[in-house]
């Protein structure tokens, strides 16, 4: 079996969270994607997933996941460096962003996008709060979260899981919640901008509760969440992009698994009119400089993803 096509292969049943959705987007059955799979791990000697009544990731899963999206990015990127160009992409774009996900993954992409094109300049805003795009201020803006604003235009370039997490420390000393109900007893570690009231909106079998949760910490930087988390002050609501290697590492363990944190579940760029994003015909040009020079927003800037977007099994392989 071609090793390029296990991988693209695992890849997808890790973003489709099942067989079934990665064979219909492979064009293939469900067999043959579970029968790719089960040759990996034999290859590898590890075991990638956890099977049961819900897809999850064990440790070498996760770390496999981020090595195979890796490769096929590079894979993806080479080819589009032998192919012939489209049109030179030349002019200005403002880009808002939050400063977490600039941090930890966007720096190295927008980098290696305006070095791949000498002519277009980027202005770059990092602000965690929900901006206004209805104003001038910006083309197009990089977030995390469902777009609460039906009028802007929103494109999906990853799914990001997120979880209720806590240091083992923290849970040997308070105790493991085993229902919502119990985060009143415990201390929570809120993020500003989405803990409303000092509440947690959590989602259960397509449900979403709201249940209240102590304020031991509140910040606008995750950052600052995570340290506090490891350190044992109380129980965060981490996205996995953020917190992965923590949890790989066994510094954070993944709390209440069956009830997600709602509001993170995607990575999108939004931009407040259609013809300021482009797809990747190459619409949506926009008009810069005094030579009418033009930016588009294209693939280059979308390949990143954004996190494994299965939950990380607990169990070593």
């Amino acid at each position: 079996m071609n090793k390029f096509v296990e991988m693209s292969t695992f890849v997808s049943v890790v973003e489709s969270l099942s067989f079934v959705g990665a064979a219909a987007k492979l064009g293939t059955s469900k067999s043959v994607v579970s029968q790719r799979v089960k040759m990996l791990e034999k290859r590898l000697g590890a075991s990638l997933l956890e099977r049961g009544p819900r897809l999850s990731l064990t440790e070498a899963g996760l770390l496999f996941y981020q090595e195979c999206v890796r490769l096929l990015d590079e894979v993806t990127l080479a080819e589009e460096a032998v192919a012939p160009s489209r049109s030179e992409l030349r002019g200005g774009l403002r880009i808002a962003t939050s400063h977490t996900f600039m941090t930890t993954h966007l720096s190295t992409i927008l980098a290696g996008f305006i070095r791949d094109h000498p002519g277009l300049s980027l202005d770059i805003a990092t602000e965690d709060r929900q901006i206004n795009m209805h104003q001038p201020d910006f083309d197009i803006a990089i977030r995390l979260g469902l777009v609460p604003d039906s009028t802007l235009i929103a494109r999906t370039l990853a799914r990001n899981l997120t979880w209720l997490c806590a240091s083992p420390d923290y849970l040997s000393q308070r105790g493991t919640p085993l229902h919502p109900v119990e985060l009143e007893q415990h201390d929570g570690l809120l993020y500003t901008h989405r803990a409303p009231g000092g509440c947690w909106q959590l989602l259960h079998n397509g449900q979403r509760q709201t249940w209240r949760v102590k304020n031991r910490l509140r910040s606008d930087n995750a950052f600052s969440l995570l340290e506090a988390a490891r350190m044992g002050l109380g129980i965060v609501v981490m996205p996995l992009f953020l917190g992965a290697e923590a949890i790989m590492r066994g510094e954070l363990k993944i709390v209440l698994p069956d009830w997600q944190p709602e509001g993170w579940q995607h990575c999108g760029a939004v931009s407040p009119d259609a013809s300021r994003l482009a797809s990747d015909s190459g619409a949506g040009q926009r008009g810069c400089g005094k030579a009418g020079a033009r930016a588009r927003v294209g693939k280059t800037v979308t390949t990143g993803r954004a996190a494994a977007p299965l939950e990380q099994g607990r169990k070593r392989p």
